[in-house]
């Protein structure tokens, strides 16, 4: 196995494309005639965003090997993993960077809600797709953050920069709220597939054998990142991925409950719960009743 490198600090990454560093914590700039990546793994100890302007197979995200369409917009979260593929050598890349380091946002209102930008945890196949008019916003806002990069720095500059780069994301948040509507076919398709996921899960024994259905479960069984997985559910129903699974759960019980050959344990324990009090526990709260209530009343 090839060794992961580390791109800790932004100089580090500024220095592997041949880009000199105007501010230690951040950077963004046009990709066109940078060096390319050197073919290798790296371990990011940075936020990265990507817009990619042209098909070139850089990147392998994890297990997946993702050609960029034109106009993407991919995101790298600290900690993440990221190869370089052979063939992305010797293309010349087109698009745009925009690399943070985390001590950036300590003190500012971003540092307190980036973990809200859930698209950092998606995976490259859930890449941000944008419109023409969508990319000459995010054209916009890395020229805003450029302006702020060439003053010199002070005491407003962190603040400054930082604001800039949550206008970007809160627009990102927008165009991919604009993505789950328009592949609405798409998602409805992933919807009926997470029904009947929820439904083969409870016509076989993988309740006894792996417990609760879990989100992060459910999510690769439909090839997504959970993250997305989640979002995609809350867009389309209202409600969370975990709701929606325990509400399936409730549904089945309700069923079960009337097997009168089996006791309220047993069957907390073939819907998949370690423990049948929490059965009860989540029961009541659904229906409003405990378990056994729900079958004498009924």
């Amino acid at each position: 196995m090839n060794e992961i490198i580390k791109i800790a600090s932004v100089d580090a990454y500024n220095k592997l494309r041949g880009v000199e560093t105007q501010h230690p914590l951040v950077s963004v700039f046009n990709l066109s005639g940078k060096k390319p990546m050197p073919v290798e793994t790296f371990n990011f100890g940075l936020y990265v965003v990507y817009l990619k302007e042209l098909k070139c197979g850089e990147l392998k995200y994890g297990r997946n090997l993702y050609d960029y369409q034109e106009g993407t917009l991919v995101f790298v979260a600290p900690g993440q993993i990221l190869g370089v593929q052979p063939n992305a050598a010797a293309a010349d890349p087109k698009g745009w960077v925009l690399l943070f380091h985390p001590d950036l946002l300590t003190g500012t209102h971003l540092g307190k809600h980036i973990h809200d930008y859930s698209f950092f945890s998606y995976d490259v196949n859930e890449a941000l797709h944008l419109s023409e008019k969508e990319r000459q916003i995010v054209l916009d806002c890395f020229e805003k953050i450029q302006i702020e990069l060439d003053q010199s720095i002070d005491k407003h500059s962190k603040t400054l920069i930082a604001s800039n780069i949550e206008l970007f994301l809160n627009y990102c948040t927008r165009f991919y709220d604009r993505q789950f509507i328009t592949r609405d076919n798409a998602n409805k398709g992933i919807l009926e597939k997470f029904e009947d996921l929820l439904n083969n899960y409870y016509a076989t024994d993988k309740p006894q054998q792996i417990g609760l259905p879990s989100v992060a479960w459910c999510a690769e069984q439909l090839h997504l990142s959970a993250k997305y997985f989640g979002d995609l559910i809350k867009k389309e129903t209202g409600t969370s991925a975990q709701e929606y699974i325990q509400s399936k759960v409730i549904d089945v019980a309700k069923e079960r409950i009337f097997d009168m050959d089996k006791s309220l344990s047993e069957i907390a324990y073939d819907l998949g719960f370690r423990y049948p009090q929490h059965f009860t526990r989540l029961f009541k709260l659904k229906v409003g009743v405990t378990p056994n209530a729900y079958r004498i009343m009924n």
